[in-house]
């Protein structure tokens, strides 16, 4: 049976989004080296550079996704996260989707992202690279990290 995805902007008040963006970052804590942890806090969340997205399947939260606009026209892909429930179901094909599209609408021209090398992100990466991103150096503040694989994208 298929289930509709529904994508809206989260303002991040919500008890549920608010769970699943602390479990993404114990997760990055479970897996990564302190210094090796990019994943962004609620507060940090909140910053007016980033725009979050939840999306619901049956009036669950079944993942969330942001973007943040490094400048007029570059965008990083973050807090990327699936509620362990609903992996397989597309969710993360779905946010990464509509992330791409809200950034082609605000006139980017790439799109970057930082995850990590573990075992764990395999699926993370092969997603990314079914949506064409290809693998780049560090951009932005972030340094080479054995823990981080840099991913890009043109819009």
């Amino acid at each position: 049976m298929q289930r509709t995805i529904e994508i809206r902007t989260d303002d991040l008040s919500g008890e549920a989004t608010r769970r699943l963006i602390a479990r993404h970052l114990a997760g990055m804590h479970d897996t990564s080296p302190p210094d090796s942890v990019h994943a962004l806090d609620i507060d940090a969340l909140r910053h007016p550079s980033l725009s979050v997205w939840s999306a619901w399947i049956d009036g669950e939260l079944a993942g969330v996704g942001a973007l943040k606009a490094l400048d007029a026209d570059r965008g990083e892909i973050k807090s990327m996260r699936v509620d362990d429930r609903f992996l397989g179901f597309g969710v993360g094909r779905a946010l990464l989707r509509h992330i791409m599209d809200d950034a082609r609408r605000r006139g980017m021209g790439t799109l970057w992202l930082e995850t990590g090398t573990t075992p764990e992100f395999l699926p993370a990466q092969r997603l990314y690279e079914s949506e064409g991103f290809t693998h780049c150096g560090p951009f932005g503040d972030y340094a080479l990290d054995p823990f981080s694989v840099f991913m890009t994208r043109v819009l």
